[in-house]
């Protein structure tokens, strides 16, 4: 199954995310940037959004296999936070090559963040590899996913 991989970033992940792109056009991989272009400054946000809403009009499952996707930003967590306030998108922040297993794995995350100001190079192009090699699990996990989205937090 060929997997599509969005990537997006902010100026502060912008290097990762170039470094990134190489290593995913050497495989098996259809990718998109969806930006920025340059280390100038933008907001995270706007890129969160652009590659969220992408992701959800592509389906998990798009028309030639999975679609998933890469945020990087300084440290990842605004991305993450910024993805997550759309339903139906479920963003980790990987550290290691455990968490982006567990992420797919367990939670069924479809778009890592990465942090450039917190991970090597090197580290950050295993815990992609990681994160796109584990398999969902389903089971007693899908069953807590579902939660996700049915469950008020009050």
């Amino acid at each position: 199954m060929t997997k599509t991989i969005l990537l997006a970033s902010d100026h502060g992940g912008f290097a990762l995310k170039s470094a990134l792109i190489q290593a995913l056009r050497k495989v098996d991989c259809v990718v998109e940037d969806l930006g920025p272009e340059g280390t100038s400054s933008c907001d995270y946000p706007a890129y969160a959004d652009k590659l969220s809403l992408r992701l959800l009009e592509a389906g998990e499952e798009g028309q030639n296999g999975m679609v998933l996707g890469i945020l990087v930003c300084g440290t990842g967590l605004g991305m993450s936070m910024a993805a997550n306030r759309h339903p139906g998108i479920r963003a980790a922040v990987c550290t290691n090559e455990f968490m982006a297993r567990m992420a797919r794995a367990h939670n069924n995350a479809n778009v890592l963040c990465l942090g450039e100001r917190v991970l090597g190079q090197g580290l950050a192009l295993e815990v992609m590899r990681a994160f796109l090699a584990a398999p969902f699990e389903g089971g007693r996990h899908l069953r807590r996913i579902e939660q996700f989205e049915t469950h008020s937090m009050a």
